[in-house]
């Protein structure tokens, strides 16, 4: 009977209709499926994170090229496990409800919007961890006056775009397995080729084209990256500071001065003023690329999406 209900609606019912219609279904299966359980485990993978790299993230140049390259990851994964099996799951479903009349456009947009509330919840679960961790925000904003605001949207425009990506894996493919299968690919292909930790050579071009490597650009940029003190020449000055030369140990007297004289905290700041990177130089101009550049990959994650299911009717498996 309520397949019948579902087929009625859907022959008399225009696009915009429609979207209403399913993601008035996504909300129950929200609720009846426990499909709610992605924000605890969201949670979870929230808080591991932070634990480990949070403490010197937005604090000095290493804690928050370590912390935003882990968020952005965390952020991504959220994302693809919102979406990766959602279409795929119901591929028979779709596929005769395409042909009493279900307008795929208006299918996809009803998952897009579904999705990006679990966007926005999983967004804010993960704001929630972090400051009760302690994680040290940035004071002001690039785009808005507030750095959290700024940050929090960054957050919400990696996990969409990651989970709109799943959503057109889990179009193209035929069955659930195929498309976890898939998942551990999607990943490491987002942590290799970032660009950021790994020399890519003549592949460099790659990473214009990962979630990970604008997420975490865009982070950096919010947290003023380049206005952070560095701490490893310091510490390694430290650990090598009983190295004897020319029967001397002039590191040891140059720690032992700068401690002296209160210069350490300024050394540190001198050290990052000479590892800035331009592309995290924060201006609005370089939050707005990176933010772009992800909101281009929705849009063609969705439109894949949407030419994908327009084949369904093809296939015969």
């Amino acid at each position: 009977m309520t397949e019948e209900i579902m087929t009625n609606e859907l022959k008399y019912s225009g696009r915009i209709a429609q979207i209403g219609i399913y993601f008035r279904k996504f909300l129950r299966m929200f609720v009846y499926q426990s499909d709610w359980k992605v924000l605890p485990i969201g949670a979870i993978i929230a808080a591991l994170i932070t634990l480990v790299v949070g403490k010197n993230m937005f604090l000095t140049m290493e804690g928050t090229t370590y912390g935003t390259f882990a968020l952005s990851c965390a952020c991504i994964w959220n994302g693809v496990f919102n979406s990766i099996q959602v279409v795929c799951r119901e591929r028979d479903i779709i596929k005769r409800e395409h042909r009493s009349g279900l307008h795929i456009s208006s299918y996809v947009i009803a998952h897009m919007l579904y999705q990006l509330m679990l966007c926005i919840l999983q967004t804010l679960v993960t704001l929630l961890i972090c400051a009760i961790v302690g994680v040290h925000f940035p004071a002001t904003g690039t785009i808005t006056p507030s750095g959290l605001v700024d940050l929090g949207l960054t957050f919400l425009i990696i996990t969409f775009a990651a989970d709109i990506m799943g959503l057109m894996v889990s179009s193209i493919v035929r069955n659930t397995t195929t498309a976890m299968t898939i998942v551990p690919f999607l990943l490491i292909f987002q942590l290799i080729f970032s660009g950021n930790f790994f020399s890519l050579g003549k592949a460099d071009f790659m990473k214009n084209f990962t979630i990970s490597h604008w997420g975490m650009d865009g982070m950096c940029i919010i947290g003023q990256y380049n206005s952070l003190p560095m701490t490893t020449l310091w510490k390694t000055m430290v650990r090598v500071q009983d190295v004897t030369i020319m029967d001397g140990q002039p590191i040891r007297e140059i720690v032992q001065y700068m401690k002296e004289n209160d210069m350490v905290d300024a050394f540190k700041i001198w050290s990052g003023a000479q590892n800035g990177n331009p592309a995290y130089e924060s201006t609005p101009a370089n939050v707005w690329l990176c933010w772009g550049a992800l909101l281009a990959m929705i849009v063609v994650f969705a439109a894949v999406s949407v030419i994908a299911l327009q084949l369904i009717d093809r296939d015969k498996r």
